[in-house]
Protein backbone atom coordinates (compact mmCIF):
# COMPACT_ATOMS: atom_id res chain seq x y z
CA UNK A 1 0.00 0.00 0.00
CA UNK A 2 1.38 3.66 -1.13
CA UNK A 3 1.51 6.49 1.33
CA UNK A 4 -0.40 9.50 0.36
CA UNK A 5 -1.79 12.17 1.76
CA UNK A 6 -5.73 12.62 2.88
CA UNK A 7 -7.43 14.62 -0.04
CA UNK A 8 -8.26 18.10 1.37
CA UNK A 9 -11.35 18.06 3.50
CA UNK A 10 -13.07 21.13 4.77
CA UNK A 11 -15.18 19.59 7.60
CA UNK A 12 -14.48 17.97 10.97
CA UNK A 13 -16.82 14.71 9.92
CA UNK A 14 -14.53 14.39 6.76
CA UNK A 15 -11.25 14.20 8.76
CA UNK A 16 -12.42 12.29 11.30
CA UNK A 17 -13.46 10.07 8.66
CA UNK A 18 -9.67 10.23 7.38
CA UNK A 19 -8.74 9.47 11.17
CA UNK A 20 -10.90 6.23 10.93
CA UNK A 21 -9.48 5.12 7.54
CA UNK A 22 -5.88 5.73 8.76
CA UNK A 23 -5.75 3.65 10.94
CA UNK A 24 -7.75 0.72 9.65
CA UNK A 25 -4.25 -1.23 8.87
CA UNK A 26 -3.95 -3.58 6.05
CA UNK A 27 -2.71 -6.78 6.71
CA UNK A 28 0.32 -8.01 4.06
CA UNK A 29 1.42 -11.05 5.85
CA UNK A 30 0.64 -13.05 9.46
CA UNK A 31 1.26 -10.44 12.28
CA UNK A 32 2.50 -7.82 9.99
CA UNK A 33 0.18 -4.60 8.55
CA UNK A 34 0.85 -1.44 6.51
CA UNK A 35 -0.71 1.97 6.87
CA UNK A 36 -0.37 5.16 5.79
CA UNK A 37 -0.51 8.44 7.13
CA UNK A 38 -2.39 11.83 7.46
CA UNK A 39 -0.75 15.26 6.88
CA UNK A 40 0.31 17.09 9.46
CA UNK A 41 1.22 20.83 9.81
CA UNK A 42 4.55 20.07 11.64
CA UNK A 43 5.67 17.66 8.59
CA UNK A 44 5.89 14.66 10.45
CA UNK A 45 4.00 11.96 11.41
CA UNK A 46 1.28 12.63 14.67
CA UNK A 47 2.43 10.60 17.63
CA UNK A 48 -1.07 9.60 18.16
CA UNK A 49 -1.75 8.28 14.62
CA UNK A 50 0.90 6.00 14.66
CA UNK A 51 0.20 4.86 18.43
CA UNK A 52 -3.66 4.14 17.41
CA UNK A 53 -2.41 2.22 14.37
CA UNK A 54 0.20 0.22 16.67
CA UNK A 55 -3.02 -1.01 18.78
CA UNK A 56 -4.98 -1.91 16.18
CA UNK A 57 -2.08 -4.05 14.70
CA UNK A 58 -2.06 -5.76 17.75
CA UNK A 59 -6.05 -6.13 18.78
CA UNK A 60 -6.20 -7.93 15.29
CA UNK A 61 -4.05 -10.87 16.67
CA UNK A 62 -5.53 -11.78 20.10
CA UNK A 63 -8.33 -14.02 20.37
CA UNK A 64 -11.92 -12.66 20.22
CA UNK A 65 -13.58 -10.78 23.44
CA UNK A 66 -10.11 -9.74 24.57
CA UNK A 67 -9.81 -6.06 24.73
CA UNK A 68 -6.82 -3.65 25.40
CA UNK A 69 -6.71 -2.16 28.96
CA UNK A 70 -3.18 -1.18 29.09
CA UNK A 71 -0.25 0.38 26.19
CA UNK A 72 3.23 1.21 27.01
CA UNK A 73 5.42 2.73 24.51
CA UNK A 74 8.27 4.63 23.23
CA UNK A 75 8.71 6.84 20.11
CA UNK A 76 12.05 6.49 18.64
CA UNK A 77 12.03 8.34 15.51
CA UNK A 78 10.00 10.98 13.79
CA UNK A 79 8.29 9.55 11.46
CA UNK A 80 8.55 10.66 7.83
CA UNK A 81 4.84 11.08 6.32
CA UNK A 82 5.48 10.38 2.83
CA UNK A 83 6.92 6.75 3.96
CA UNK A 84 4.55 3.42 4.29
CA UNK A 85 4.33 2.06 8.02
CA UNK A 86 5.23 -1.52 8.60
CA UNK A 87 3.23 -2.48 12.09
CA UNK A 88 5.21 -5.64 12.75
CA UNK A 89 3.38 -7.38 15.74
CA UNK A 90 4.95 -9.82 17.86
CA UNK A 91 2.57 -12.47 20.36
CA UNK A 92 4.05 -12.72 23.53
CA UNK A 93 1.51 -14.40 25.43
CA UNK A 94 -1.73 -15.62 25.25
CA UNK A 95 -2.66 -16.87 28.82
CA UNK A 96 -6.21 -17.84 29.84
CA UNK A 97 -7.84 -14.37 30.67
CA UNK A 98 -4.95 -11.78 29.42
CA UNK A 99 -3.09 -11.70 25.82
CA UNK A 100 0.16 -9.56 25.04
CA UNK A 101 1.60 -8.11 22.44
CA UNK A 102 4.70 -6.19 20.86
CA UNK A 103 4.14 -4.15 18.10
CA UNK A 104 7.53 -2.42 16.30
CA UNK A 105 6.14 0.81 13.94
CA UNK A 106 8.59 0.75 11.20
CA UNK A 107 9.57 3.09 8.25
CA UNK A 108 12.57 1.54 6.29
CA UNK A 109 13.00 -1.23 8.34
CA UNK A 110 14.01 1.54 11.54
CA UNK A 111 11.59 1.51 14.46
CA UNK A 112 9.42 4.86 14.79
CA UNK A 113 7.72 3.07 17.82
CA UNK A 114 7.43 0.09 19.91
CA UNK A 115 5.06 -0.14 22.20
CA UNK A 116 3.42 -3.36 24.80
CA UNK A 117 -0.36 -3.62 24.82
CA UNK A 118 -2.01 -5.83 27.15
CA UNK A 119 -5.47 -7.45 26.68
CA UNK A 120 -7.98 -9.28 28.86
CA UNK A 121 -11.11 -11.21 28.91
CA UNK A 122 -13.99 -9.16 30.69
CA UNK A 123 -14.30 -10.64 33.74
CA UNK A 124 -15.55 -10.10 37.47
CA UNK A 125 -13.92 -8.58 40.18
CA UNK A 126 -12.96 -5.88 42.92
CA UNK A 127 -14.35 -2.25 42.18
CA UNK A 128 -13.80 0.68 43.69
CA UNK A 129 -14.81 4.09 43.57
CA UNK A 130 -12.30 6.53 41.99
CA UNK A 131 -11.29 9.97 42.51
CA UNK A 132 -14.21 12.62 41.70
CA UNK A 133 -13.53 14.65 38.90
CA UNK A 134 -13.42 18.75 39.87
CA UNK A 135 -16.34 20.50 39.15
CA UNK A 136 -15.70 22.71 36.66
CA UNK A 137 -18.08 24.11 33.31
CA UNK A 138 -19.56 22.04 30.82
CA UNK A 139 -18.62 22.17 27.36
CA UNK A 140 -21.43 23.96 25.78
CA UNK A 141 -20.04 27.43 27.05
CA UNK A 142 -16.66 26.99 26.52
CA UNK A 143 -14.71 28.31 23.46
CA UNK A 144 -14.34 25.52 20.75
CA UNK A 145 -11.36 24.69 18.71
CA UNK A 146 -13.20 23.74 15.77
CA UNK A 147 -14.23 27.99 15.45
CA UNK A 148 -10.68 28.74 16.49
CA UNK A 149 -8.70 26.69 13.72
CA UNK A 150 -10.15 28.65 11.11
CA UNK A 151 -9.57 31.46 12.68
CA UNK A 152 -5.96 30.26 12.61
CA UNK A 153 -5.94 29.74 8.64
CA UNK A 154 -5.27 25.97 9.52
CA UNK A 155 -6.24 23.94 6.28
CA UNK A 156 -8.51 21.26 7.55
CA UNK A 157 -6.51 18.58 6.36
CA UNK A 158 -3.81 20.18 8.43
CA UNK A 159 -6.06 20.48 11.52
CA UNK A 160 -6.03 16.50 12.02
CA UNK A 161 -6.69 15.97 15.10
CA UNK A 162 -7.68 19.30 16.09
CA UNK A 163 -10.12 19.44 13.00
CA UNK A 164 -11.78 15.55 14.04
CA UNK A 165 -11.88 16.60 17.98
CA UNK A 166 -13.54 19.54 19.31
CA UNK A 167 -11.44 20.72 22.21
CA UNK A 168 -12.77 22.82 24.95
CA UNK A 169 -10.28 24.10 27.17
CA UNK A 170 -11.64 25.16 30.97
CA UNK A 171 -8.52 27.32 31.25
CA UNK A 172 -7.19 29.56 28.19
CA UNK A 173 -6.55 27.83 25.01
CA UNK A 174 -2.60 27.55 24.40
CA UNK A 175 -2.85 27.99 20.41
CA UNK A 176 -1.54 31.06 19.84
CA UNK A 177 -0.67 32.30 23.89
CA UNK A 178 0.29 31.45 26.92
CA UNK A 179 -1.97 31.47 29.96
CA UNK A 180 -1.83 34.89 31.62
CA UNK A 181 -1.44 32.39 35.02
CA UNK A 182 1.07 30.10 35.23
CA UNK A 183 -0.40 26.69 36.57
CA UNK A 184 0.60 23.33 36.09
CA UNK A 185 -2.75 21.53 35.47
CA UNK A 186 -5.34 21.89 33.06
CA UNK A 187 -9.11 20.99 32.23
CA UNK A 188 -10.10 20.20 28.79
CA UNK A 189 -13.67 18.40 27.15
CA UNK A 190 -12.98 16.15 24.19
CA UNK A 191 -15.79 15.41 21.35
CA UNK A 192 -15.38 13.38 18.19
CA UNK A 193 -16.80 15.79 15.31
CA UNK A 194 -18.16 12.43 13.35
CA UNK A 195 -19.41 9.07 13.92
CA UNK A 196 -18.26 5.92 14.59
CA UNK A 197 -18.92 3.28 11.81
CA UNK A 198 -21.09 -0.23 12.92
CA UNK A 199 -18.09 -2.31 12.65
CA UNK A 200 -16.41 -0.24 15.84
CA UNK A 201 -15.73 -2.59 18.91
CA UNK A 202 -13.52 -1.82 22.30
CA UNK A 203 -10.19 -2.24 21.08
CA UNK A 204 -11.23 0.52 17.68
CA UNK A 205 -12.96 2.87 20.66
CA UNK A 206 -9.59 2.18 23.10
CA UNK A 207 -7.16 3.73 19.32
CA UNK A 208 -9.07 6.00 18.81
CA UNK A 209 -8.76 7.35 22.69
CA UNK A 210 -5.22 7.27 22.02
CA UNK A 211 -5.43 8.83 18.82
CA UNK A 212 -7.43 12.19 20.34
CA UNK A 213 -5.52 12.25 23.91
CA UNK A 214 -1.54 13.05 22.41
CA UNK A 215 -2.40 16.50 21.25
CA UNK A 216 -2.76 17.83 24.50
CA UNK A 217 -0.68 16.02 27.10
CA UNK A 218 2.06 18.34 27.60
CA UNK A 219 -0.07 21.57 27.71
CA UNK A 220 0.13 21.62 31.69
CA UNK A 221 3.98 21.95 30.82
CA UNK A 222 3.65 24.20 28.68
CA UNK A 223 1.46 26.22 31.28
CA UNK A 224 3.74 25.89 34.27
CA UNK A 225 6.56 27.73 32.27
CA UNK A 226 4.69 30.31 30.71
CA UNK A 227 4.74 29.26 26.99
CA UNK A 228 1.79 28.22 24.40
CA UNK A 229 2.37 26.52 21.57
CA UNK A 230 3.00 28.97 18.76
CA UNK A 231 5.87 30.42 21.57
CA UNK A 232 9.20 31.03 18.80
CA UNK A 233 11.90 28.41 18.90
CA UNK A 234 9.42 25.98 21.16
CA UNK A 235 10.20 22.39 20.27
CA UNK A 236 8.28 19.37 21.68
CA UNK A 237 8.13 15.85 21.12
CA UNK A 238 6.97 12.87 22.66
CA UNK A 239 8.95 10.49 24.46
CA UNK A 240 6.91 7.71 25.76
CA UNK A 241 2.92 7.00 26.65
CA UNK A 242 1.36 4.91 29.34
CA UNK A 243 -2.09 4.33 28.87
CA UNK A 244 -4.90 2.13 31.13
CA UNK A 245 -7.89 2.04 29.72
CA UNK A 246 -10.52 1.46 32.65
CA UNK A 247 -14.01 1.12 30.93
CA UNK A 248 -15.16 1.05 27.34
CA UNK A 249 -14.43 4.49 26.29
CA UNK A 250 -16.85 6.29 23.43
CA UNK A 251 -14.65 9.84 21.53
CA UNK A 252 -18.28 10.80 20.30
CA UNK A 253 -19.39 11.74 23.54
CA UNK A 254 -17.75 14.74 25.70
CA UNK A 255 -15.19 13.19 28.12
CA UNK A 256 -13.31 15.33 30.39
CA UNK A 257 -9.47 15.57 30.54
CA UNK A 258 -8.32 16.31 34.27
CA UNK A 259 -4.61 17.14 33.48
CA UNK A 260 -1.57 18.13 35.60
CA UNK A 261 2.41 17.87 34.99
CA UNK A 262 4.16 16.38 38.81
CA UNK A 263 7.56 17.22 37.13
CA UNK A 264 9.91 18.72 34.73
CA UNK A 265 13.39 18.18 34.81
CA UNK A 266 16.44 18.21 31.91
CA UNK A 267 14.28 19.47 29.41
CA UNK A 268 11.86 16.59 29.65
CA UNK A 269 7.93 17.43 31.22
CA UNK A 270 5.84 14.68 32.74
CA UNK A 271 2.01 15.34 31.94
CA UNK A 272 -0.98 12.94 33.21
CA UNK A 273 -4.08 12.96 33.12
CA UNK A 274 -7.52 11.38 33.73
CA UNK A 275 -9.84 10.87 31.52
CA UNK A 276 -13.77 11.12 33.07
CA UNK A 277 -17.17 10.63 31.40
CA UNK A 278 -19.84 13.71 31.21
CA UNK A 279 -21.40 11.32 34.55
CA UNK A 280 -18.37 11.27 36.01
CA UNK A 281 -17.23 7.64 35.41
CA UNK A 282 -13.10 7.51 35.01
CA UNK A 283 -13.03 5.94 31.79
CA UNK A 284 -8.83 6.00 31.55
CA UNK A 285 -5.88 7.17 33.16
CA UNK A 286 -2.90 8.23 31.39
CA UNK A 287 0.68 9.59 31.12
CA UNK A 288 3.60 10.69 28.94
CA UNK A 289 6.81 12.21 29.18
CA UNK A 290 7.71 14.79 26.49
CA UNK A 291 11.08 16.50 25.23
CA UNK A 292 10.33 20.51 25.74
CA UNK A 293 12.84 22.55 24.58
CA UNK A 294 12.63 26.44 24.32
CA UNK A 295 15.99 28.90 23.61
CA UNK A 296 18.01 29.75 26.38
CA UNK A 297 16.76 32.63 28.33
CA UNK A 298 19.29 35.58 29.05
Amino acid sequence: MTARPARPTRTGEDVFASILDVIDVEEIAPDTYTAGSLPHFNRRIYGGQVLAQSIVAASRTVPAGRFAHSVHGYFLRPGNLDVPITLAVEELRDGRSFSARRTHALQDGVPILSLIVSFQEEQPGLEHIQEAPPQVPPPEGLASSTDLFPALRMPAEYAAPGGAFDVRHVEPALYTAPDPQRRDNQAMWLRATGALPSHADRNLKAALLAYACDQALLEPVLRAHGLSWSSPDLSVASIDHAMWWHREVDVTQWLLFVQDSPAAIGARGLGTARVYTRDGTLVASIAQEGLVRTPPRS
